[in-house]
């Protein structure tokens, strides 16, 4: 995926299939999640290669200086698939060990930790169409399936199947009627 596709695919989440130039820059303007994403998504791409090193340094900065705005710690190394779609920003973590595919939603207040020690050590894998509600943890190695909706202020610290709907503390399966509703414009 090459970055401007990526960046197309995260603009698409944001305001539809209608990607004008002018749509573009509004929603650069005044959606800072979106925001958030350009420049993860241009830091990650400056970093592969030592010849872009003075724009990886510049989009590095860029990205530290809007992870300080607005509170959200993802390091530009976590593998995140296109349509990530951040809908309030502020206190959201995110461990570089864990991957994320695409058109996962995220909320404020959101973690998505690594834990060092025990059976479930290491990072999350988020599958593709999650939903992540406020200030929902997920810890250690788990694997959360597609189509997956966790609530508001869930911990997570076991795999969630597809199509599951879990909440609570730790977090249960209430129901399996997934996350749709809550995954609009899909890539």
């Amino acid at each position: 995926m090459t970055m401007l596709k990526s960046i197309q695919n995260d603009l698409t989440r944001h305001i539809g299939q209608n990607r004008s130039f002018t749509k573009y820059l509004k929603a650069y303007f005044s959606i800072p999640g979106f925001r958030y994403m350009f420049w993860f998504r241009t830091t990650k791409t400056f970093a592969k290669k030592k010849k872009h090193l003075p724009l990886f340094v510049y989009c590095r900065l860029r990205l530290r200086h809007y992870s300080y705005k607005y509170g959200i710690d993802i390091t530009y190394s976590t593998e995140i698939g296109e349509g990530f779609y951040i809908g309030h920003f502020s206190t959201i973590i995110i461990s570089p060990r864990a991957i994320i595919r695409k058109n996962v939603n995220i909320s404020q207040g959101v973690t998505i930790g690594m834990a060092s020690r025990g059976s479930k050590k290491g990072a999350a894998i988020i599958g593709e169409s999650v939903y992540i509600g406020p200030g929902a943890k997920i810890v250690g190695k788990v694997v959360i399936g597609n189509n997956v909706a966790i609530g508001a202020n869930a911990v997570v610290t076991k795999d969630i199947p597809d199509n599951a709907v879990a909440v609570g503390i730790p977090a249960k399966i209430i129901s399996y009627k997934g996350s749709s509703g809550y995954i609009l414009n899909k890539v």
